[in-house]
């Protein structure tokens, strides 16, 4: 027995410390450190395979996507210049935006737009891009024509982005109306956050952390795999009520 703890001693305090390295950046729920510490290697092996292997699962999945979407972007990007149909750049833009490359998304939006798209799409992802990239003046006119032909647009996130151009631009009274009215069906966390960040600004910080726990509340009814999806927004949440005053 003492053999068999002395050659499986080191291997068990590697589990623990990539179960705890893995628990520090992904931050499932908070039950899961005292598993992996009071339950040893044991515990660390029950976390790993609950937590840490739909993640590889996941991201391997996302590796290959990405190779494809790589792939296809390369394709477009010769196209455009042979092919400039408003269709090809609203695909690249697309595919750019899942990359992250939103001044490039931007562009290829723009373009679609000047080539006379007139589907509220390149409007929408067009403004998008512009909040994100935090030229929240210029987001407002595209996202403005789209909520005002559907004020449901991707699932009430255009009418939420268009309540936080607002709301970044100082014109609080319009942010809040719309986001009043972009919650009443909407559950999108990015919406539920930037409202709370909207109201915490105002000093109304009850309502805020009201807001901010309506978001994390969501995470108990969840599927795991959309829990997971979700985490970056959870942490977001918990930094902002942390960083409220009492």
């Amino acid at each position: 027995m003492g053999l068999l703890s002395s050659i499986f001693f080191p291997w068990g305090i590697i589990l623990q410390a990539v179960a705890v390295v893995h628990f520090i950046r992904r931050r499932p729920d908070t039950y899961w450190i005292f598993v992996i510490l009071f339950l040893g290697p044991l515990g660390a092996v029950i976390y790993l395979l609950v937590e840490a292997a739909p993640d590889l699962t996941f991201l391997s999945r996302q590796s290959a996507r990405g190779f494809s979407r790589r792939k296809r972007i390369r394709e477009l990007e010769s196209l455009v210049h042979v092919n400039t149909a408003v269709g090809n750049f609203e695909e690249l833009g697309d595919l750019y935006m899942d990359e992250g490359r939103l001044a490039q998304a931007r562009a290829c939006f723009d373009r679609s737009i000047q080539g006379g798209s007139t589907t509220l799409d390149p409007f929408y992802k067009r403004g998008a891009c512009a909040v994100l990239m935090g030229d929240a003046a210029a987001a407002i006119p595209d996202l403005e024509r789209v909520v005002a032909k559907e004020q449901g647009y991707d699932f009430y996130r255009a009418e939420g982005l268009l309540a936080h151009a607002f709301a970044l631009t100082g014109e609080k009274d319009k942010a809040e109306v719309l986001f009043r009215a972009a919650t009443q069906t909407s559950t999108m966390s990015e919406t539920y956050l930037n409202f709370a960040e909207l109201l915490a600004s105002e000093g109304r910080t009850t309502e805020a952390r009201e807001w901010a726990r309506k978001l994390l509340a969501k995470s108990q009814g969840m599927p795991a795999y959309l829990r997971r999806r979700e985490r970056p927004w959870f942490r977001k949440a918990r930094k902002f009520l942390r960083q409220l005053p009492a």
